[in-house]
């Protein structure tokens, strides 16, 4: 299963976080399968690639809570639906 989650970056004290794709059986700094943003909580930045996200969800990726209230902030769930409706109606 594939997980959306945060692994750590930066030095001590002044962490950032890389959101990635990862295997859920992967340690936090495991290997991962793409990273698809970036979180700094000290200056409160997020960068996303939307694309990449929405990608993974639509084949199940989990993502975790922290990551779920970031992709809540940026709208990507409501990307997430319209491409849900725009398929069913090709079908």
């Amino acid at each position: 299963m594939v997980k959306l989650r945060l692994k750590r970056c930066g030095r001590k004290q002044r962490a950032v976080y890389r959101i990635v794709a990862i295997d859920v059986r992967s340690r936090r700094e495991g290997k991962d399968l793409k990273k698809v943003g970036f979180y700094d909580p000290m200056k409160n930045q997020t960068y996303l690639n939307v694309p990449a996200i929405v990608y993974f969800l639509e084949r199940g990726a989990q993502p975790t809570g922290t990551v779920q209230n970031l992709l809540k902030k940026a709208e990507v769930f409501t990307e997430l639906s319209s491409n849900q409706t725009k398929i069913k109606k090709i079908k």
